[in-house]
């Protein structure tokens, strides 16, 4: 058996055992799992969260896991800065997929077909209030190219219709949507399975930029730091992950489409409208004691799994630019927003970079600020101070209207009507240059305590006042 979710979690209950907390009463699919999420946000804390006991399922229910920068980190086996560096060597290090037999497979414990391919038995949530129904958010859906043969891999919505039907949302160029339009132009429903509950390495692979369809088996192998166990799929043939918790089968319908949405996005903000393929499952397997992951949506969670491998492609893209590059962050709570560190060796290097990034990440990135690498891009105060002091707009900001779109998931991407319609319009990106002056050209220095003597400091030994002192000075 090779890594996953549960040797994932041992880890990280090993590391820090208030990480992950367990919900034990019974919490209402509707609104219940996520309630528990966003009650913890507003104190500030983000334990992953394992809820026993959701209303009408017979599996626990994971959520709220992908919180922090150090959980994204255990797993790299890295520093929180480095996080962008690590992750984008390792997707240019793939590691191929290991066929296993279906003996060898722990997803194959439990195999349910027909009418026992049931979708009410999963603990599936309703996120946010205005959402259309319950949604998979962290299912990591599998599809074959039939001219390529190639496995593409890619984390969509999907919107549960009834117990055996299911959408798919695919935005712009998916390659899974592409993949979809070759079968339906053929008339054949199109094979797929819905993986849930795996390794971070492997849902984070799925959302990886990569060139080209498939490849996202291959750079989870590298991201989990070993080849992924594969085993052929019960009902088509297509190879899936041998050590998930949950597989859902399945085929995409030709020529069948069902309302779908609205459901709330990453940047906050419901979509939805229209109309979807349909997923008719056809058979589902899962562990014993398995454990169905969702990720919170249009949430910390939600921005933290789909930012943390755009930070990778982009850090490996600008290294090939401007090889001083010192760190990218896409910061957790503004996915549209792009913070790059660099030594600046001559003033062209801010907009390489730049720009470099916007075509990495064209969808969703509107501003990107470039900083000398003294600063910490993880600490927003450190680059609202760069800004501040390294900044002047009308010297250092540069726009670039009708950057990307029409239409997408950003609202700024759409113009708003008075009868409640909306149409797609292009929307504009910005740079801003709060770096120093390239050399030799000299600027203030940076007011700080001598390294060595912050070193010096012992934090460890420091105590609270005691009674004697409290009397003398009090």
């Amino acid at each position: 058996m090779g890594k996953d979710l549960r040797t994932y979690l041992k880890q990280l209950d090993e590391l820090n055992p208030n990480s992950i907390r367990v919900v034990g009463e019974e919490v209402d699919p509707r609104f219940g799992i996520t309630g528990y999420a966003a009650r913890l946000a507003e104190q500030g804390e983000y334990p992953g969260l394992i809820f026993k006991n959701v209303k009408g399922a017979k599996l626990s229910c994971i959520s709220n896991l992908l919180t922090t920068y150090e959980r994204i980190a255990l797993f790299l086996n890295c520093e929180v800065p480095d996080i962008p560096r690590v992750f984008g060597e390792k997707i240019r290090n793939q590691i191929p997929p290991t066929v296993v037999p279906a003996e060898q497979a722990p997803v194959k414990e439990n195999i349910l077909m027909g009418d026992e391919a049931d979708l009410s038995k999963l603990p599936i949530p309703v996120h946010n209030e205005m959402d259309g129904g319950p949604y998979l958010s962290a299912g990591v859906m599998v599809i074959r190219d039939p001219e390529s043969k190639e496995i593409n891999a890619g984390i969509y919505r999907h919107q549960i219709y009834d117990k055996r039907e299911l959408g798919v949302w695919f935005l712009g160029a998916h390659h899974g949507g592409l993949i979809h339009k070759k079968y339906e132009k053929e008339g054949k429903p199109a094979p797929v399975a819905i993986v849930l509950g795996h390794h971070p390495g492997f849902l984070m692979g799925a959302v990886s930029r990569i060139q080209g369809i498939g490849g996202e088996y291959e750079v989870a192998g590298s991201l989990i730091g070993e080849s992924l166990n594969v085993v052929k799929a019960e009902t088509s043939d297509l190879m899936v992950p041998a050590d998930a918790e949950i597989i859902i089968e399945g085929e995409i319908l030709p020529e069948k489409e069902a309302p779908e949405g609205p459901f709330g996005e990453w940047p906050g903000h419901y979509l939805g409208g229209g109309s979807v393929p349909v997923i008719r499952v056809t058979c589902i397997t899962h562990r014993n004691q398995a454990i169905f992951q969702d990720i919170v949506a249009s949430s910390r969670e939600h921005l933290m799994v789909g930012g943390i491998p755009r930070s990778g492609s982009i850090y490996h893209s600008v290294k090939s630019v401007v090889p001083s590059l010192n760190t990218v962050n896409v910061p957790h709570y503004a996915r549209m927003h792009c913070y790059i560190s660099l030594h600046k060796e001559r003033d062209a290097d801010v907009k390489k970079a730049a720009f470099t990034a916007l075509n990495t990440e064209q969808e969703n990135l509107r501003h990107i600020v470039v900083v000398d690498d003294d600063i910490n891009v993880f600490n927003e105060e450190e680059v609202a101070w760069a800004v501040g002091t390294r900044f002047d707009a009308e010297r250092d900001q540069l726009i670039i209207p009708k950057w990307n779109g029409p239409g997408g998931l950003l609202p700024t991407n759409w113009d708003y009507h008075e009868d409640g319609s909306h149409t797609a319009r292009m929307s504009s990106a910005v740079i801003v240059d709060a770096t120093k002056p390239a050399p030799p050209i000299p600027y203030p220095k940076r007011a700080v305590v001598p390294k060595e003597h912050v070193d010096k400091a012992k934090p460890e030994q420091l105590r609270a006042l005691s009674d004697e002192e409290k009397g003398q000075w009090f």
